[in-house]
């Protein structure tokens, strides 16, 4: 039914689990999987929580994140491998987390979307946003949320 299915991970316990329900889900219909992380850049003003560093500082640290990113995906890929699914990776750089997930599912050609939900609610969610929500009702693809 899903040829490709696209698991967005920040690498957090809830979405390790929604990544081993996408490697089986995967491995069920004979579907490849893209494992994507979205890596944000480094604000840059102070109302975003910016720290003054040079620009060399700031290069150094998003490539520290850019590659907690990578050696976090391929702990996934070799999980997706050992199950027998066929697996892509990939790391975006982006502030708006659940754009940057739609897009990526499009440029794969995508037939679902998987990820995990925190399930925040009241002040919470709305002090912490929601990229799930925003993906969900952003989204012309199917999105399967785990929690």
């Amino acid at each position: 039914m899903f040829q490709r299915i696209l698991v967005a991970t920040d690498g957090s316990p809830l979405s390790k689990k929604a990544v081993t329900s996408a490697i089986a889900l995967a491995a069920q219909n004979g579907s490849e999987l893209v494992a994507l992380t979205v890596v944000p850049r480094y604000p840059t003003n102070y109302f975003d929580g910016a720290a003054v560093f040079t620009p060399e500082d700031i290069g150094r640290i998003e490539k520290q994140w850019s590659d907690a990113a990578h050696t976090a995906l391929e702990a996934v890929a070799n999980e997706a491998k050992t199950a027998g699914v066929n697996i892509k990776t990939a790391v975006v750089s982006s502030d708006v987390v659940g754009d940057a997930i739609i897009g990526a599912a499009k440029k794969h050609e995508s037939n679902l979307i998987v990820m995990a939900s925190h399930g925040r609610k009241g002040i919470k969610r709305l002090l912490l946003g929601s990229e799930t929500q925003h993906v969900l009702t952003h989204s012309e693809l199917p999105v399967l949320v785990l929690r």
